[in-house]
């Protein structure tokens, strides 16, 4: 275990640590809002109209959603080891590990892409080109297109974070376990998002 790095204006290690757990935690019960309130207005929307949540459900591409959840599961991996070995000074095992956590989280981006190359060549957007028919499948469309766009946008902001902590020098690494821990529960949180979104959108009526 190392010590803390003090960053003004904290008088006490310990005061700089819960300082940034608690805006840490604060930020985190936001997105949480945020994306209950999507979550929401998503079970509102198939409850009024069951049959075309499923219909329009079952046109999305689960093999793209099965292998981001897998890519992203192993990402929550890769960055509480990373976590972990910053708090206990392994700074080569750390830095590789956000090394990996980055790469992992640009190749669900990646794939996300093919899916939504995928799902336009479909004419699954809503408007003037949708295919379906069904009542209620816009709107399953819609969610789908809203949610995952705001959580590509989170996981991109995440991507920076991660590239924060791999830029810090390795001599100043161990002193940032604080940091560290607030990156870690950031991106746990975009992944806990998508695995909630994959349910949602992939496994309706399968």
């Amino acid at each position: 275990m190392t010590e803390v790095t003090l960053q003004e204006p904290w008088a006490t290690a310990e005061r700089q640590r819960v300082a940034v757990q608690f805006g840490m935690w604060l930020f985190l019960a936001t997105e949480t809002l945020f994306f209950g309130g999507l979550f929401l207005t998503y079970a509102v929307a198939r409850f009024s109209h069951p049959a075309g949540f499923v219909a329009a459900a079952r046109e999305a591409e689960a093999m793209f959603g099965t292998i981001n959840t897998v890519v992203l599961l192993t990402s929550s991996l890769t960055m509480a080891i990373a976590e972990r070995a910053v708090r206990e000074a392994l700074v080569p095992l750390a830095r590789a590990m956000f090394a990996a956590t980055l790469m992992l989280g640009v190749a669900f981006l990646v794939v996300k892409g093919f899916e939504y190359r995928s799902d336009i060549v479909k004419h699954l957007v809503p408007g003037p080109e949708f295919t379906l028919s069904q009542t209620g499948a816009s709107q399953f469309w819609a969610f789908y297109w809203t949610a995952t766009g705001v959580h590509a946008c989170h996981m991109l902001i995440g991507l920076g974070v991660v590239t924060r902590m791999l830029l810090i020098p390795a001599a100043d690494l161990p002193g940032r376990s604080t940091t560290a821990e607030g990156s870690a529960l950031y991106w746990h949180l975009v992944d806990l998002i998508w695995v909630i979104l994959y349910a949602l959108i992939y496994l309706v009526g399968r």
